[in-house]
């Protein structure tokens, strides 16, 4: 990868070799495997042992203002924010610090936002197979900031309803009422 950042310096025009460029292709390189290290996540494994059996849990369960950075896929520009997570138990719940390595695992990839909220709205359902599962995230993505359009202040806001959150308007009404008191959402 080091080679190909060299290339791509001096694509642009640079001299790989002036001093405040000797490191960085390997800097470069270093930090693209760490915010693409999603792609080698077991889920299960990240997991492991933290399902609960508790048959007396029913009520919502949320994890809120998780921060959250991923690359957008078609500039390779971040964009970040906050990601809500919800579910409601049916007999398991999960470690509370999973949710937040679950929404690492799937947004420290090449990623569009909606299908982002959408793969942790899928991965939560299927390890814990809750009555419902919702997920909300608002991003800043610098694709629209830095370039195109140039809306600094333009967040994407996502949502991913599942279950009871996607067929009880009730449900899903109490947990955005919830996620109500989050940065994005103070008015």
């Amino acid at each position: 990868m080091k080679e190909l950042i060299e290339k791509l310096l001096l694509e642009l025009g640079e001299d790989p070799s002036r001093e405040g460029l000797k490191n960085t292709p390997e800097r470069v390189s270093r930090s693209l495997k760490f915010l693409t290290g999603g792609y080698w996540v077991n889920i299960d494994e990240l997991v492991n042992d933290a399902l609960f059996t508790d048959a007396n849990t029913d009520e919502m369960v949320i994890v809120k203002d998780i921060d959250m950075f991923s690359l957008c896929e078609h500039h390779m520009l971040p964009f970040f924010g906050k990601a809500h997570v919800a579910y409601l138990p049916d007999g398991k719940i999960i470690g509370l610090s999973k949710i937040p390595r679950v929404v690492d695992a799937f947004s420290r990839r090449l990623q569009v936002q909606e299908r982002l909220t959408t793969q942790i709205a899928d991965c939560i359902n299927r390890v814990l197979k809750p009555k419902g599962v919702a997920v909300v995230i608002e991003a800043l993505h610098l694709c629209m900031s830095m370039r195109g359009v140039e809306k600094q202040n333009s967040y994407t806001t996502t949502s991913s309803m599942l279950g009871y959150f996607k067929t009880n308007p009730s449900t899903r009404g109490e947990f955005l009422s919830l996620i109500n008191g989050s940065p994005r959402y103070r008015t």
